[in-house]
Protein backbone atom coordinates (compact mmCIF):
# COMPACT_ATOMS: atom_id res chain seq x y z
CA UNK A 1 0.00 0.00 0.00
CA UNK A 2 1.55 3.49 -0.80
CA UNK A 3 0.97 6.03 2.14
CA UNK A 4 -0.05 9.76 1.36
CA UNK A 5 2.86 12.29 0.46
CA UNK A 6 3.28 14.84 2.87
CA UNK A 7 6.01 17.63 3.70
CA UNK A 8 8.12 17.93 6.74
CA UNK A 9 7.77 21.57 6.96
CA UNK A 10 3.53 21.66 6.63
CA UNK A 11 1.93 22.20 10.45
CA UNK A 12 -1.07 22.07 9.60
CA UNK A 13 -3.45 23.00 12.86
CA UNK A 14 -0.97 22.21 14.97
CA UNK A 15 -1.76 24.23 18.86
CA UNK A 16 1.44 25.68 20.03
CA UNK A 17 0.96 25.22 23.79
CA UNK A 18 1.22 21.47 22.61
CA UNK A 19 4.06 19.42 21.28
CA UNK A 20 3.24 17.25 18.42
CA UNK A 21 4.62 13.74 17.84
CA UNK A 22 3.74 12.12 14.55
CA UNK A 23 4.74 8.84 13.20
CA UNK A 24 6.12 9.08 9.27
CA UNK A 25 7.08 5.44 9.17
CA UNK A 26 6.39 2.52 11.45
CA UNK A 27 8.07 -0.93 10.46
CA UNK A 28 9.67 -3.81 12.58
CA UNK A 29 12.56 -2.75 14.24
CA UNK A 30 12.14 1.06 13.34
CA UNK A 31 10.29 3.98 13.39
CA UNK A 32 10.57 7.56 12.07
CA UNK A 33 8.68 10.13 13.76
CA UNK A 34 8.38 14.04 13.28
CA UNK A 35 8.37 16.25 16.14
CA UNK A 36 7.20 19.89 16.40
CA UNK A 37 8.20 22.01 19.74
CA UNK A 38 7.03 25.13 20.16
CA UNK A 39 9.41 26.09 23.99
CA UNK A 40 8.28 22.78 25.50
CA UNK A 41 11.57 21.29 27.16
CA UNK A 42 11.55 18.11 29.72
CA UNK A 43 10.58 18.11 33.19
CA UNK A 44 12.42 19.13 35.83
CA UNK A 45 14.96 16.25 36.64
CA UNK A 46 13.17 13.96 34.23
CA UNK A 47 15.50 11.77 32.23
CA UNK A 48 14.99 9.68 29.19
CA UNK A 49 16.71 6.25 29.51
CA UNK A 50 15.39 4.53 26.31
CA UNK A 51 15.39 0.83 25.75
CA UNK A 52 16.24 1.94 21.71
CA UNK A 53 18.98 3.85 19.40
CA UNK A 54 17.65 7.27 18.74
CA UNK A 55 18.99 9.32 16.05
CA UNK A 56 17.70 12.84 15.94
CA UNK A 57 17.78 15.77 13.49
CA UNK A 58 16.73 19.29 13.69
CA UNK A 59 14.93 20.31 10.73
CA UNK A 60 14.23 23.79 11.61
CA UNK A 61 14.55 25.97 14.96
CA UNK A 62 16.74 24.97 17.71
CA UNK A 63 17.10 22.29 20.70
CA UNK A 64 19.77 21.79 23.71
CA UNK A 65 20.33 18.37 24.92
CA UNK A 66 22.15 17.39 27.93
CA UNK A 67 23.47 14.18 27.99
CA UNK A 68 24.05 13.51 31.73
CA UNK A 69 27.27 11.46 30.35
CA UNK A 70 29.11 14.77 29.06
CA UNK A 71 27.90 17.13 32.05
CA UNK A 72 27.47 20.10 29.46
CA UNK A 73 24.51 21.10 27.16
CA UNK A 74 24.62 20.37 23.18
CA UNK A 75 23.15 22.70 20.93
CA UNK A 76 21.35 21.63 18.06
CA UNK A 77 20.72 24.27 14.94
CA UNK A 78 19.12 23.28 12.14
CA UNK A 79 20.84 20.08 10.27
CA UNK A 80 22.62 19.21 13.45
CA UNK A 81 22.17 15.82 14.58
CA UNK A 82 22.91 13.67 17.25
CA UNK A 83 23.18 9.81 17.86
CA UNK A 84 21.49 8.61 21.24
CA UNK A 85 22.40 5.34 22.08
CA UNK A 86 20.15 2.74 23.97
CA UNK A 87 20.52 3.43 27.88
CA UNK A 88 21.93 7.22 27.35
CA UNK A 89 20.30 9.35 29.68
CA UNK A 90 19.20 12.83 28.16
CA UNK A 91 16.64 15.51 28.54
CA UNK A 92 16.03 18.36 26.47
CA UNK A 93 16.30 21.77 27.92
CA UNK A 94 15.61 23.98 25.56
CA UNK A 95 13.47 23.99 22.24
CA UNK A 96 12.91 27.57 20.15
CA UNK A 97 9.06 28.97 20.36
CA UNK A 98 8.89 29.20 16.68
CA UNK A 99 9.47 26.09 16.14
CA UNK A 100 11.42 23.79 16.22
CA UNK A 101 10.92 20.78 14.15
CA UNK A 102 12.75 17.36 14.90
CA UNK A 103 12.79 14.13 12.94
CA UNK A 104 13.31 11.47 15.06
CA UNK A 105 14.60 7.65 14.05
CA UNK A 106 14.07 5.23 16.57
CA UNK A 107 15.87 1.50 16.29
CA UNK A 108 14.71 -1.06 18.44
CA UNK A 109 17.17 -3.67 17.73
CA UNK A 110 15.39 -6.41 19.64
CA UNK A 111 12.27 -6.27 17.84
CA UNK A 112 10.76 -10.08 17.23
CA UNK A 113 8.66 -9.08 14.22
Amino acid sequence: MCLMQKNLFELGDADPANEVFEDLLRVPGLRIERIVSTGQVSPPGFWYEQDWDEWVLVLQGQARLEIESQGEAVVLNPGDHRWLPRGCRHRVAYTAPDPTIWLAVHRYPDAAD
